[in-house]
C-alpha cells in the first residue's frame, strides 16, 4: 500500500495556524463575555469592559530597548499614559520607574499573537513588520497602525509584504526611504500611507551613551565582524575563509554574530566557536546592547546588516562590506530592484566602505591597513548621514507630537 503524504506549504500552514488561533481566543473572549454578564445578571457584579488605551507600543524583543527609551521618556516627560507591551521577559523597560507607563510582559510566539490580534487602542507603534500578513492580525478596536523602522536604510530587506497594511510609517531619512514605500504601493495598488520624517531616536539614544562611555584601556587596533543573518550572511557563507586571515593578525578582533544566528544558525556559530577557541585574539560578543563594540573598533566588516550605518554614522569611519549573491527573493528588494547594485545602501556605500570580493580575503589585513588610513571616507559618510539621519537629537519628541496629533 502506497501510503498518502500530505503537504501543507508554508503561507497556507500560516494561514490556517492563524485561523485556529483566531478562534481559540475568539472562543475564549466569547466565553468570558458570558461569564461576565451571568454574574451582572445574578446581580454579582457589574459588567467590566476592557479598558481601552489611547497609546501602545509593542516591542517583540528587548534588543529594541533603544528604539523605543526616548519615546517613552517623552511620553513620561509630558505626563502622558502608555502602555508598553513586550515579548521580553527581562525587557529594561522593567527596570525603569515610570508613573505614567505601564509595562506588560505578554509572552512569545502565538500566546503574543494572542493578546496582539485582541488590542483596543488609538494609536498602536511597533517595529514589527507583516503586520495582517502572518499571525498578527488588524484589529477593529485599534484606529491606527503605525511602523517605526530600526535602521537608517531603505528597509527593502523586509520580508515581502513587510510595510503594506500599516496605516503610516515613522522614517529616518527622506528622499530614498519615500521612493522604496511609494514604489511597492504603487506596484501593489496599494492606497497611499502616511509617510513621518522623524529622524532615529535609537541613533539619538546611542550616540547619548557613546559620549559617556569611557574609553577602552586597551589601544591594540580592533576589528568587528558584524554580519546578518541567513543564507546570505557573512558567518553562512564565508565562515572560517573570512576569520582565517584576521585570525593570523595581532589585532583585537570581536566578532558579534547577529541575534538571530543564534537561533538559526547556532550549529554553525558553535563550530567557529569551537575551529578559534585557541585564538586569544578573537572574542566572540553575544551581549544583548551593541554599543561597547562600536565604540571599540576602528574598522567593520558586515554583509547587508542595517549596522553598517550605525557604525559609520556613530563612528565616522568606513566598512568593509560582502554583497556577493544575495539572495533576495524573499524580501522586498527582489521586487524594487533588477540588480542589487541598485539598492540604496550599496551605491552610497561605493564611496563611504569598500567591497570585499571573497577572491581578495587573503589581503584583508593589508586592505584594512590601508583603509584605515585614508581620511577620504569622513566626507563620504557625511553625505550619508545628510540623507538618512534627520532631526538628529529630536526624534523621540516627533514620534510622540505625531502619535498625539493621530489621536485628536
Amino acid at each position: 500500500m502506497i501510503p498518502l503524504l500530505l503537504y501543507i506549504d508554508p503561507g497556507t500552514g500560516s494561514a490556517l495556524f492563524a485561523i485556529i488561533i483566531g478562534l481559540a481566543a475568539a472562543g475564549f473572549f466569547s466565553l468570558r463575555a458570558i461569564i461576565i454578564k451571568a454574574k451582572s445578571i445574578l446581580g454579582r457584579g457589574k459588567i467590566k469592559h476592557d479598558v481601552k488605551n489611547k497609546y501602545i507600543i509593542y516591542a517583540e524583543d528587548k534588543r529594541y530597548w533603544s528604539l523605543f527609551k526616548q519615546i517613552l521618556d517623552e511620553f513620561e516627560n509630558q505626563c502622558i499614559e502608555l502602555l508598553y507591551l513586550t515579548s521580553s521577559i527581562d525587557d529594561p523597560v522593567f527596570q525603569e520607574n515610570y508613573k505614567f507607563i505601564q509595562s506588560e510582559f505578554i509572552g512569545t510566539g502565538n500566546k503574543a499573537f494572542a493578546r496582539l490580534n485582541f488590542l483596543s487602542a488609538d494609536f498602536v507603534l511597533t517595529t514589527t513588520p507583516s503586520l495582517d500578513v502572518y499571525q498578527w492580525k488588524k484589529a477593529k478596536t485599534v484606529k491606527h497602525y503605525s511602523h517605526i523602522v530600526h535602521s537608517a536604510d531603505e528597509q527593502c530587506t523586509y520580508e515581502l509584504f513587510g510595510l503594506d497594511y500599516f496605516d503610516s510609517i515613522l522614517i529616518t531619512g527622506k528622499d530614498f526611504q519615500v521612493n522604496m514605500i511609494r514604489k511597492l504601493e504603487e506596484n501593489r495598488n496599494l492606497p497611499e500611507k502616511q509617510i513621518i520624517t522623524v529622524g532615529s531616536t535609537y541613533l539619538d539614544e546611542y550616540k547619548l551613551r557613546m559620549s559617556v562611555l569611557p574609553d577602552d584601556d586597551d589601544s591594540k587596533f580592533t576589528v568587528l565582524v558584524s554580519p546578518s543573518w541567513g543564507n546570505a550572511s557573512l558567518l553562512v557563507k564565508f565562515g572560517e575563509n573570512l576569520i582565517d586571515p584576521l585570525s593570523k593578525t595581532d589585532w583585537n578582533i570581536i566578532i558579534r554574530p547577529h541575534p538571530q544566528s543564534l537561533l538559526s544558525e547556532k550549529h554553525i556559530i558553535d563550530n567557529l566557536i569551537n575551529k578559534y577557541s585557541e585564538n586569544k585574539n578573537i572574542k566572540w560578543d553575544f551581549e544583548r546592547d551593541n554599543l561597547f563594540s562600536l565604540k571599540k573598533a576602528d574598522i567593520m566588516i558586515s554583509d547587508f546588516s542595517g549596522i553598517i550605518l550605525d557604525f559609520m554614522f556613530l563612528r565616522n569611519k568606513p566598512v568593509f562590506y560582502v554583497k556577493e549573491k544575495l539572495d533576495l527573493r524573499s524580501r522586498e528588494a527582489y521586487q524594487l530592484y533588477n540588480d542589487q547594485d541598485e539598492m540604496w545602501i550599496f551605491k552610497k556605500l561605493e564611496k563611504a566602505g569598500i567591497e570585499l570580493l571573497p577572491d581578495k580575503f587573503s589581503e584583508l589585513p593589508e586592505l584594512i591597513k590601508n583603509a584605515s588610513r585614508d581620511p577620504s571616507f569622513v566626507s563620504a559618510i557625511e553625505e550619508i548621514k545628510s540623507e538618512a539621519w534627520h532631526f538628529q537629537g529630536q526624534a523621540a519628541k516627533r514620534v510622540a507630537d505625531f502619535m498625539i496629533q493621530a489621536c485628536q
